[in-house]
């Protein structure tokens, strides 16, 4: 991929190249897993030189593990998919893409947005995007015999295109981070990713957002917003990551690439998007009274509310103080920013912007984990917070099927009951909380901030790397101090504003 980084008028002159950090010898976790390939990296081993450079060798363990996540689905590609109604559940591998291929029309060859379904929706309940990617899959799904094997080869359709997502999901978080490559492998070993990538369709979103935050720490805010723009045509969460940027830039000045980011990100969403709208409106405004007239559902704190209480909760009331908790706690993440004592890294925001959602948000879907892996992975590449996180969302995963499949196991019951369920949706908000936690006293104590300890500002920040501040509150507008002198290890000046 070219690099054409611009210079900030306000940046330093490029340094130059420093040596790639190797994180078993940063981190003791990623040290002691070492040990089953032969250890630490030596000082004087020669690191990038032959064909297995970090970027292919993380495109290959993301690829293995999430082959390891199509084996683990293959009880219900053989037979619980399709023969009994909590098989599925109890063997927790469902996924809604060979379901929909029959219930939302694809089978029929109906035209997404544009015909009306025979079922529970009247039409395709999913942004453009994502409907564009399903009709492909159904265009290279063979049309004849029993619907059992379309069904098989729908799935499998659509799981060789979320394999390509995956490889380039992990391309670009190894690429984004340039002395740090080696970050890539918490995304591609998560374990969380491997169990949902071919639950939904979530991967394309999530392969589009990762692919714009390269382009961001390359400079290039076009880019970058046509990327977020076709992001948020596929699902909706990306378009939240202009919001910390906005105050980044605020805090920067850097106005002119912000708004090169959001003409770009309107452009695309508009290409993709308005021709359907036009054209369908019917159709294409489904996802968004959908989304706004679903009730209370899997994962949310709201659904534990309401199983406590016993008490179903107006889907209205919910909708209004969802958007008000997200507000408030947007509103907090600004206040960070604007007030650290150096200017937070993108990542660590948008990160703490699409965990905000997350955790407001009426329902949680298992694979919503992928929105936040690549994320995590640039924001706090640590393995012993990542691993923590990870086995929270890996008890989720298992305890939203194990619930299902008590639900519907009749008369006799097996699974998990609803207080099983509560206290798994409570270790996933916990998991996210905590996370959210360390990143927060990251942007607060820069110095324990395992990215910038070797000095530096921003790798992901793009024209923000380095950049003077000219507007800021509170202490950061104070003079630069440098970190505290207990702290062991380099010290790391704060980011000065312009008119110091």
């Amino acid at each position: 991929m070219c690099d054409m980084t611009s210079v900030h008028e306000d940046r330093p002159a490029e340094k130059p190249t420093e040596p790639v950090v190797r994180p078993t010898r940063q981190d003791d976790v990623a040290a002691a897993g070492s040990e089953l390939f032969g250890g630490p990296i030596g000082r004087w081993a020669r690191t990038g030189a032959g064909p297995l450079t970090p970027v292919r060798i993380i495109a290959l363990v993301a690829i293995g593990m999430f082959a390891l996540g199509m084996v683990q689905k293959m009880p219900c590609y053989d037979w619980a998919w399709f023969q009994g109604a909590t098989s599925q559940y109890s063997h927790a591998c469902y996924s809604d893409i060979p379901h929909l291929y029959v219930g939302r029309g694809f089978a029929d060859d109906l035209v997404p947005y544009f015909d009306r379904i025979n079922g529970d929706m009247s039409y395709l309940e999913y942004p453009v995007l994502t409907g564009v990617f399903m009709e492909v899959a159904s265009w290279l799904t063979p049309h004849g015999g029993a619907m059992q094997h379309r069904e098989q080869i729908y799935w499998m359709v659509n799981a060789g295109m979320l394999l390509i997502c995956t490889a380039v999901i992990a391309v670009c978080v190894t690429r984004t981070h340039r002395r740090r490559p080696w970050d890539g492998l918490l995304v591609a070993l998560a374990p969380a990713f491997a169990l949902t990538a071919t639950i939904n369709w979530d991967l394309l979103a999530v392969a589009l957002t990762a692919a714009a935050m390269l382009m961001w720490s390359r400079s290039r805010p076009i880019a970058f917003g046509i990327l977020i723009g076709l992001a948020t045509a596929a699902k909706l969460y990306p378009v939240l990551i202009l919001g910390p940027l906005l105050v980044l830039c605020w805090r920067a000045g850097a106005w002119r690439e912000y708004g090169k980011a959001v003409y770009g990100a309107a452009a695309a969403w508009l290409v993709v998007n308005l021709p359907v709208m036009l054209l369908a409106p019917e159709g294409w405004k489904k996802f968004y009274t959908f989304s706004q007239e679903r009730s209370v559902d899997f994962g949310s704190f709201w659904l534990i509310i309401t199983q406590r209480t016993g008490k179903p909760l107006d889907v209205g009331n919910v909708n209004m103080w969802a958007m008000l908790l997200m507000i408030v706690m947007c509103g907090g993440i600004a206040a960070v920013t604007l007030t650290a004592p150096r200017r937070p890294r993108f990542s660590q925001l948008a990160f703490l912007v699409i965990a905000a959602f997350i955790l407001t948000n009426k329902v949680y879907s298992p694979q919503y984990v992928l929105w936040l892996v690549p994320l995590a992975a640039l924001a706090r590449p640590r393995w012993r917070d990542f691993l923590l996180w990870q086995a929270c969302e890996v008890m989720y995963f298992l305890g939203i099927w194990m619930y299902l499949a008590y639900t519907m196991g009749g008369d006799k019951p097996k699974g998990l009951p609803p207080e099983g369920y509560q206290f798994a949706i409570a270790l996933h908000l916990i998991g996210t909380l905590y996370l959210c936690a360390v990143i927060v006293r990251d942007i607060l104590l820069p110095e324990r901030d395992v990215v910038r300890k070797d000095g530096s500002d921003d790798p992901s920040g793009g024209v923000l790397d380095g950049a003077k501040d000219v507007f800021v509150l509170g202490a950061a507008a104070h003079p630069a101090r440098h970190a505290a002198q207990h702290f062991e290890g380099q010290q790391v000046e704060w980011g000065s504003t312009a008119r110091d």
